[in-house]
Formats: structure tokens, sequence, C-alpha cells
């Protein structure tokens, strides 16, 4: 009975090793993030729990049966550590530890997620498997949305559908929101064109994937998605810019772009009016305006710590906000589940400490994988500075990166960007003796050998 416990045992690290397991679980784990509004919607939120727990133990599993294949300084990237050491901190000064406690698990169970997959999987891997889910994700949404809107004509409440694409939108899907549909559908348009451009689908389902994402983000009507497909064409086309230019002048390159990124945001403040009428969004931003005006006065008393982290505001339909977000409710006379911005929102959370680290792990990512993608030939390495273009630019209007999907999406842009460039193996190598060389030198990324 030991042999055959020992053969079984065995069998099931070789399953937790393979390529095929590892798939497996990056799309189980990605359409979960995608379908995670879908699931709490028409099954529960204990449903939606037990999904993602699962997921995290058999993640857990295939990060123990491959430890030998991980690296302490590989692992994740330490701002992301000490964003999630901090969160938890918040748990001593929070009028609600239970919440904050709660919410705490829960970036720690997405980001568990998004770990586990940047290891297991690299970057062109990564692309495939969230192209696949997706092109399932918005082909759902828009046969959800024709059913509504044009065969059945009645709206779906309880997913957020209104049914009005016959009317040329606004649309929803299955994500709740026009601003959360429309921004995922930008996170698509950059994933198919990676797709395109590195020749990993073919040339009909390439254009049959764009066209999908494109009508979905015009049907949104969101007033977001024009924002974010601007960032993100400007921030290609510097991209672009960087890889042409031979390296002894790549330095001034990236100067001149940061120099002309400065300029564009100083004149976008000072037309700031203008660009909110322009995208018919004044109605909103007074919204926003409003509330991050209230956040600012909470944010006085504790300027270094905030009020402890909870993470969405609102969880059901019947909740009430844990305080002080309750207050700001009640003197807004609303009912917000975030502060419509992901900064306002860490702000409010956990300070300005929290802040400062999750504004350090997100601008550490962007130069780390910005740097990659301008120094490597491979296409596919351009995916994650432009996604994290995208996360950045849309938590300027909704908190989506610090929740579910979003939060899983940066944590893996972050760790990716980890991998590839990191301070402390330049450190390590620095002192074994290895001149200007720095861990992730080669062509390929880390751990993408055959699996």
């Amino acid at each position: 009975m030991s042999t055959g416990g020992g053969a079984h045992a065995a069998g099931l690290i070789r399953l937790l090793q393979s390529a095929d397991f590892a798939r497996a679980f990056t799309l189980a784990a990605l359409g979960t993030g995608f379908a995670s509004l879908l699931i709490g919607r028409t099954a529960g939120s204990v449903t939606l729990v037990t999904i993602v727990i699962a997921l995290d133990v058999v993640g857990a599993a295939i990060l123990f049966a491959r430890r030998d294949e991980l690296t302490l300084l590989r692992f994740a990237p330490t701002s992301l550590l000490a964003f999630l050491a901090w969160t938890l901190a918040s748990t001593f000064w929070s009028f609600d530890r239970a919440s904050t406690l709660r919410g705490w698990f829960e970036l720690l169970a997405w980001g568990l997620l998004a770990i586990v997959i940047a290891h297991v999987r690299d970057t062109l891997q990564t692309v495939r498997a969230l192209g696949d889910v997706m092109r399932w994700m918005l082909a759902i949404s828009l046969g959800v949305e024709i059913l509504s809107g044009i065969l059945l004509d009645i709206p779906f409440p309880f997913l957020g559908v209104a049914g009005d694409i016959a009317f040329g939108g606004p649309i929803q899907g299955i994500f709740g929101t026009r601003n959360m549909l429309g921004f995922v559908a930008v996170m698509a348009l950059i994933t198919f064109t990676i797709e395109w451009l590195s020749q990993s689908i073919s040339l009909r389902l390439s254009i049959f994937s764009l066209t999908l994402a494109a009508l979905l983000a015009v049907l949104s009507a969101s007033p977001t998605v024009l924002v974010i497909a601007v960032a993100v064409g400007a921030a290609t086309l510097a991209l672009a810019l960087v890889r042409r230019s031979a390296p002894e002048h790549r330095r001034t390159t990236h100067t001149a772009i940061g120099a002309v990124v400065a300029t564009v945001l100083i004149v976008c403040w000072f037309l700031r009016h203008l660009i909110i009428r322009l995208l018919d969004a004044a109605s909103d931003f007074s919204i926003r305006a409003d509330l991050w005006n209230e956040i600012l006065d909470w944010v006085r008393p504790r300027p270094v710590q905030g009020w402890g982290w909870h993470g969405p505001w609102l969880r059901g339909d019947d909740a009430s906000a844990p305080y002080p977000l309750n207050v700001i409710n009640f003197t807004l006379d609303d009912r917000h589940a975030s502060a419509l911005n992901s900064f306002f929102d860490v702000l409010i959370q956990v300070g300005w400490g929290g802040l400062l680290l999750f504004g350090g792990m997100s601008v550490v990512a962007v130069v780390r994988s910005w740097l990659v993608a301008g120094e490597r030939r491979s296409i596919v390495h351009a995916w994650t500075p432009l996604m994290l273009v995208a996360l950045l630019v849309d938590s300027m209007f909704e908190s989506f990166t610090l929740t579910g999907l979003g939060w899983m999406m940066l944590v893996v842009c972050a760790v990716r960007a980890g991998q590839s460039r990191s301070w402390r193996e330049r450190i390590r190598d620095l002192a074994e003796g290895a001149p200007g060389g720095h861990g992730s030198g080669s062509s390929q990324d880390p751990l993408s050998g055959a699996r």
C-alpha cells in the first residue's frame, strides 16, 4: 500500500507540474475573474467564494509541486508584498475589523491566483489564455444583450442589463456596468492585437476578435473608453518609437517621451473642463468631484494610515458601507460602491502610506515592463506595459483595479514585470561579479520552457 501511495503521490505531482494542467488552471482562474459578476448574480456569492478558494488551493499545490523552479527573488515584487502587509496592518486601526479582514482576504485570494498564473505561464501563453477567455466572455455579453434587447425585449435586472442594444446602447453585457464592459473591451483589443501581431492565432480569428471587441467598446457608450483608448494608442506609438531607436539613443528617446507626457498632462489639466464637455461627461464628473472632495475631508484626520482597508464599499444590495464610508454615502445621499477612483479609494482606506505603496508598485511595474518591451524584439513583451497603461488610466475613473478581475490583472502584470527585470537580481549579480547584467537578460521569459 505504501508503494501504491507513493505512486499515486508521484502521479499527482506530475499532473500538477504538467503544461496541460497549468493551461487548464489559467483558463479556469481567468474565466472565474471575468465571469465573477455573472457567477455571483446567478449562483450566489457563496458559490463564487467557494470557486475562488478552491482555485487558490489548487494554485498553492501547483506552486508547491513546482517549488524547484521558483526563487524568492522572482516570486512577487517587494512593493506588492508591502502593500498587502500595509492593508493587513490596517486591521488594527479599522472600526470594522471583520470587514477589513474580509477585504484583505479578497485581495490575497485574487492576488494568489495572479501570482500562480504569472509563474506557470509565460507572457505569450498568458496572452493566448486571456484571448481565449475574452472571446467567450465578450461573445456571451453580446448574446445576452441581443436576447434582452431584441429577441425578448425585456431587461435583465439581476445582471444589470437594460436591454438598450436596439437603440445603440449603452450596453453592459455580463459585467454589470457599461464602464466595466468598455474597460474589458479595451483590454481585449490590446490582447487580440498582440495575438494577431505575434501570429499566434489565424487571421480570420483575429479579425473576428478585434471586430467583436471594437463593437462592444462602441456599444458600451462609456466615456472612459475613449480616454483609455487614446492613452493606450499614444503609449503604443511611443513604445514603437523606442523599439525602433538604436540602443545608444534609447535614453534620449525615453527622456523626450517623458517630457511630452508631462506636457500633455499639464495641458489636459488646464483644458479639463473643455475635455469633459467634449466627452459629454459633465454629470459623471460632477458626481466624482463631489465624492472626491468629501473623501479628502475625511482623509485629514487620518492622513497616514487611513480608516482601514475594506475593498468594495458595499457587499450585496442590502448591505451598508463600513464607517466612515457609510457617512460619506449618507452625506452625499448616494450608495457609492467605491470611490470611483482607485487612488482615492486607497487614500481613504489606507492613507498616504498605502497610496505611496500602491503607486510605487504601479510605477515600478510600468517602468520595468516598458524597458523590457523596448529592449526585446518579440512583440509579445509589449502586452504588459500596454495593459498596465489601460489599468492605471482606468483607475483614474473607477476602482476596478482594487477588486476581483482588475486586481488580478494588475498583479499578473506586476509579477510579470518583476520577473523580467528585478532590481534585487541586479544587486545579486553585482555581488557575484556579473558586470552590468541582470537576471533576465535572455530573449525568453523566465520559466518559459516546455510545459
